[in-house]
């Protein structure tokens, strides 16, 4: 007798790029044999043997189960609403990588069963394609072309194209499509121009640019002497710049010691014996140009008067005579110079 059977003739194998759709077919029919429950579970087969099977999705009484495997909740339904109609067809939104697996369909009508199995693979496309230059862009240095995709499944597959200029690649080039190094030996000018790197795998491609310059060797003698000269001179300045410095403080802290500190070169303030000295000297020889009868007013001034200032006598006087002190006149009345008479002898006659 007739029985279900599975009509799906697609490829049992799908490679898909991460982000993508994929549609695993599950088309069946039933016979008039089959009277029971019409059943259909998608299950994940996993690839350790000893693990049980998942399920993740299943129809059942008219009603779908999709709660199983939260790896895929919310990405994953029937192709059709209504699986009775003989599509039990599985649509995966957005795939991961972790997607990657191997897919089973049941459909069960008692006394009916059939299954199929489906291998899907999730690729990354090449992403995040980096170009870059590795060793000396110099005349006659070999110069090594890197290029990597920080993302993407294997196998990847590298190859390198000169964009400006001939298109060609040099002549002394040598490329390793699996790493995605251009080596340039003995590089020349001519080598100079921008080169272009496409990363690729299965499921996509991406690519970057890089632009080689190649000059005349560089004069590392020069360079260095210069460095050198430029170095003395930094150093130079510095010590020219220290040097004020420390001349400037030095003169600073002399004048303030000096300003702090009594000089010694300085002679002390004069005395008052010597300024008294000083001044009944001044006043002798006015006394010498009055006439007799001015000095007999003088005479008179008795000697017991005390002058506004007491004047001492110097150390190298005679001591026989002792010093006397006169009252000073008044000059408002007089109309002449103050005269003191310092002393008097014993005959009485003024000194």
């Amino acid at each position: 007798t007739r029985s279900l059977t599975i009509t799906s003739v697609d490829p049992s194998m799908f490679e898909k790029a991460q982000g993508e759709k994929v549609t695993l077919p599950c088309t069946f029919e039933l016979s008039e044999e089959d009277e029971g429950p019409l059943d259909i579970e998608w299950v994940l087969i996993p690839a350790d043997n000893q693990k049980k099977e998942q399920i993740i999705i299943m129809y059942a009484v008219d009603r779908v189960y999709n709660h199983y495997y939260a790896g895929l909740t919310g990405r994953m339904q029937f192709t059709n609403l209504d699986p009775r109609s003989g599509d039990g067809s599985l649509d995966i939104l957005n795939l991961k990588a972790s997607d990657t697996g191997t897919y089973q369909c049941k459909v069960k009508k008692a006394p009916g069963v059939q299954s199929k199995k489906i291998q899907l693979t999730v690729l990354v496309k090449p992403a995040r394609t980096k170009c870059s230059i590795e060793g000396s862009q110099e005349i006659g240095k070999d110069v090594t072309l890197k290029c990597v995709s920080q993302e993407g499944s294997p196998l990847l597959s590298y190859d390198w194209r000169r964009v400006s200029g001939t298109q060609n690649l040099p002549a002394t080039s040598m490329l390793n499509k699996n790493t995605g190094e251009l080596l340039l030996k003995n590089a020349s000018r001519e080598y100079s121009g921008v080169y272009s790197c496409v990363a690729t795998n299965r499921v996509g491609t991406d690519e970057c640019s890089v632009e080689l310059n190649v000059t005349p060797p560089v004069n590392t003698a020069g360079i260095i002497t210069g460095a050198i000269i430029g170095t003395l001179l930094g150093l130079s300045v510095l010590c020219s710049i220290i040097f004020c410095f420390c001349k400037k403080h030095r003169e600073k802290k002399y004048e303030k010691e000096v300003h702090h500190d009594i000089r010694e070169d300085v002679p002390p303030p004069k005395s008052r014996s010597s300024t008294a000295r000083s001044y009944i000297g001044s006043n002798r020889s006015s006394l010498g140009s009055m006439s007799p009868s001015n000095m007999e007013g003088y005479t008179k001034t008795p000697y017991s008067q005390v002058p506004s200032e007491d004047f001492e006598r110097a150390p190298a006087q005679n001591p026989a005579f002792a010093p006397s002190k006169v009252a000073a006149p008044n000059l408002s009345r007089m109309g002449a110079v103050p005269v003191m008479i310092p002393a008097q002898s014993k005959d009485g006659s003024i000194v």
